[in-house]
């Protein structure tokens, strides 16, 4: 079989390795389409702090059960299905309290372990969602982008008459965009960037209002129209954008932050305690799949309308480099694993 391997940092081949057997309690996965996000792009360039090298990356896919290892259930040979990345050891604490996507001992497919980029690929079973005919190939492959949008709003508990903000109108953006307005009827979801056609692709997405914030104030703008945002999505992670946020904020505000940035944020704690923020973090997700392909299946979210370019696996290379550097007309980049796609 194919796979996409990252050999170290900026050397990406297409290797030929041998088709993998499921051990007990996993499925093989025959690779359909695969989705490009910006930690692949990270690993291949050497900055996720995470990565270990060679690896196959990649922890956006889809695909079939074509083989099953001992104790799965044959019922489940051929069926569709969405890979949850997030593997955990089920008993840390962390994994008691329902987030095993901060398990103690994490393994993250495409990143300490290898990934959906290629051919085949072996999984434990229960990370295997089966995928209802009625939600296409194409829809099933963005459910785990759509994940990391549920887990950062399911911490929010949105109210209808909350008043959002979204810093950043990238793919992470978007997706908890569509998670508020399609889902939790949020009145009023405020997306702010500093490049247009992100923001026009935001408009399409649901949102009320953009905001182009080069050069101009974010504070000023808002206090023009009196709003003070009760919900503030950081998905930009910017190390200024806390502070920020913070002062923006209506007292008894929620703020959640979906990214890493290793660099120092300076915040003043008086607004934080004076307003009664609550300021969470959110990181991949904490089984949300069933979630996200029940809103598919209900018609609240519309991956759609963030799938902007298609590649056949083999030209992945420039679909990292369309990704990185088009950030005006791409957004999301579907990789092809099968011929009839």
């Amino acid at each position: 079989m194919k796979s996409v391997v990252i050999e170290q940092p900026e050397t990406l081949v297409i290797q030929e390795r041998p088709v993998p057997h499921p051990q007990a309690g996993e499925v093989r996965v025959k690779i359909k389409l695969a989705g490009i996000c910006g930690s692949d792009s990270h690993i291949y360039r050497g900055h996720n702090p995470f990565a270990r090298y060679p690896r196959v990356i990649g922890h956006e896919f889809f695909g079939s059960i074509d083989a099953i290892g001992e104790g799965v259930d044959s019922s489940r040979l051929g069926e569709r299905v969405s890979v949850d990345p997030v593997i955990s050891c089920g008993h840390c604490y962390p994994c008691r309290i329902g987030k095993p996507n901060v398990c103690a001992s994490l393994v993250v497919l495409g990143v300490h372990r290898d990934g959906g980029f290629s051919e085949y690929v072996t999984v434990p079973a229960q990370n295997v969602w089966a995928i209802p005919d009625t939600i296409s190939d194409e829809h099933a492959v963005m459910i785990e982008p759509f994940t990391i949008a549920a887990n950062a709003t399911g911490q929010l508990n949105p109210r209808e008459d909350d008043v959002a903000l979204i810093y950043g109108a990238g793919p992470m953006g978007l997706t908890t965009l569509q998670a508020l307005k399609g889902v939790y009827k949020v009145s009023q979801v405020i997306v702010v960037d500093r490049i247009e056609e992100r923001l026009a692709m935001a408009l399409k997405s649901g949102a009320d209002e953009v905001f182009n914030n080069t050069g101009r104030s974010i504070k000023d703008i808002l206090a023009a129209k009196g709003v003070k945002p009760t919900l503030i999505v950081d998905a930009a992670c910017h190390p200024s954008i806390l502070q920020e946020a913070i002062e923006l904020a209506s007292p008894a505000a929620r703020i959640v932050i979906m990214g890493f940035s290793s660099a120092p944020c300076q915040i003043i704690q008086q607004e934080i305690t004076g307003k009664e923020i609550s300021i969470f973090s959110s990181r991949l997700n904490a089984n949300k799949f069933p979630e996200v392909i029940d809103w598919l299946s209900k018609g609240y979210i519309d991956p759609e309308k963030l799938i902007t370019h298609r590649f056949n696996y083999q030209h992945i290379a420039d679909g990292i480099e369309l990704f990185e550097k088009d950030q005006k007309h791409c957004c999301k980049v579907l990789l092809k694993f099968d011929e009839q796609c």
